[in-house]
């Protein structure tokens, strides 16, 4: 039997980033095996019956690396993007307000409008001890007011665990704190305050969706070095090879595996961290539902991207505009308009899948997104069973235990869900764990998204990186 130097499990983002800079630097000998029929993993895209195209939940593309950009350009050249400025909002109290929430609180109703004022003078006056959870960070950072108003409700439905169950070591740049002065500047001014955050342009294919991306990625390598649609089923880490659903085995050196560290522990047999994993290793489920329709969208949805729902009258907490992202993603743009919505699912928020769609349904027509289901053309739905890894409280205990148990036996575990760290799991960070463990084990080099997440997050990174200088 040949031993394959690198064997790499899942032709997702990360995989496909190992198996293109292994190409790349013409380390040829690697072979990369994904049990879908097509590359992409969560990442893909679909076409639908009547022609409409969905994503797996609501994906845009903004980078943290120059690598990754021009390898996106490489994949669909320059003229297969659009480019959007950002437009996110919160619907509640029957009204848009735009997003980042808590500097926009001026458009809330006066009642609530107070509790989240007196809330923020309340941290101000009296300043909180460390955070021990998210919760404790969020009361920290917005008061009760905001918490209670917006952030408790939506977090609830997006993680589907109390905030309590997840660490606040995660948080970063994807929640801005509140600043009391913009606040009240906001407020005395009238002003929006739409431009915070990382992704406040981004960019879409122009064509196919998302798993465009990675299909092109996957069609620059060679054909022969792709196994799809091969399902393993055991990995024996004592004589280093890989079992599949078909009987073949596959024998190799290193083993990079994107595969969701959970399944990892379960296919090599590693019950000595099922207790850990267990605990450590919370995860939700992503259900993803698409509203084909007729027509065209009312006026306020036309420039929209996505929008946030934290009231308890619709089951879903992100609906993307799809349509808005390129006309492309329906069958006739003068014709059609799209809706793609989430909704979240775990032991602790359990959904009835039988009455979903009917419920996502009924909340877009409560929430004011369509205003009957006589617009709609084609409905189209997907369950990702791993959707979110939850950075619950005890994650960093377990990854610390587990991830250099199996480096140990040359098993490297990385991407969304190999590495279970929310925190870098965008498609940049993900192509881009796949590329730098590649380079460590080539090269030796240092793996900056994975080990340093905070600085990763915190600047673009040139090509090599400044650290490895």
């Amino acid at each position: 039997m040949t031993r394959i130097p690198f064997l790499i499990l899942g032709a997702g983002p990360t995989g496909l980033g190992a198996a293109r800079r292994l190409q790349e630097i013409g380390h040829s000998d690697w072979l990369l095996l994904e049990s879908a029929p097509h590359a992409g993993g969560l990442s893909s895209s679909f076409v639908d019956e009547a022609g409409f195209t969905w994503d797996i939940g609501g994906h845009v593309q903004f980078s943290h690396y120059d690598y990754f950009d021009r390898a996106m350009i490489e994949f669909l050249g320059a003229d297969g993007w659009l480019r959007h400025q950002r437009e996110s909002w919160v619907w509640m109290r029957d009204r848009f307000i735009p997003y980042p929430f808590q500097n926009n609180i001026r458009r809330l109703p006066p009642a609530d409008l107070d509790r989240c004022l007196q809330g923020l003078v309340e941290i101000t006056r009296h300043p909180r001890p460390r955070p021990a959870d998210f919760g404790q960070w969020i009361d920290a950072n917005f008061g009760p007011g905001i918490a209670e108003v917006f952030l408790r409700p939506y977090n609830f439905k997006v993680w589907a665990y109390p905030p309590e169950k997840l660490n606040a070591v995660w948080v970063g740049e994807r929640v801005a704190v509140t600043d009391l002065g913009r606040v009240l500047q906001n407020l005395v001014h009238a002003r929006d305050d739409l431009s915070w955050g990382p992704n406040n342009t981004f960019q879409f294919p122009l064509r196919g969706g998302t798993g465009a991306i990675w299909r092109a990625c996957a069609a620059r390598l060679p054909a022969d070095r792709l196994r799809l649609g091969t399902k393993i089923v055991r990995i024996d880490p004592a004589r280093r090879e890989v079992h599949t659903e078909r009987g073949e085995v596959f024998a190799y050196d290193r083993l990079i595996s994107t595969l969701p560290l959970r399944e990892l522990i379960r296919l090599t047999g590693r019950h000595e961290f099922d207790a850990v994993a267990g605990e450590g290793l919370l995860y939700s489920s992503s259900n993803i539902f698409g509203l084909g329709l007729r027509g065209q969208p009312r006026a306020e949805l036309r420039t929209k991207c996505w929008m946030y729902f934290p009231e308890d009258n619709c089951p879903f907490y992100r609906v993307t505009v799809f349509s808005n992202y390129s006309p492309q993603n329906v069958p006739d743009p003068s014709l059609h308009w799209s809706l793609m919505a989430e909704v979240s699912e775990s032991p602790d928020k359990p959904v009835d899948h039988t009455r979903l769609l009917d419920q996502v349904i009924d909340g877009a027509i409560a929430t004011g997104l369509i205003a009957s289901r006589d617009e709609l053309v084609s409905t189209w739905s997907y369950r990702a069973a791993y959707g979110y890894p939850t950075p619950g409280l005890h994650r960093d205990r377990a990854l610390a235990e587990i991830l250099p148990a199996f480096e140990q036996q040359d098993i490297y575990s990385r991407g969304r869900f190999g590495a279970w760290k929310y925190e870098v799991s965008n498609q940049d960070h993900s192509f881009m764990q796949g590329v730098e463990v590649v380079e460590r084990l080539l090269h030796g080099r240092e793996e900056i998204t994975l080990r340093a997440p905070n600085h990763a997050n915190s600047r673009r990174h040139p090509w090599p990186f400044e650290r490895w200088s």
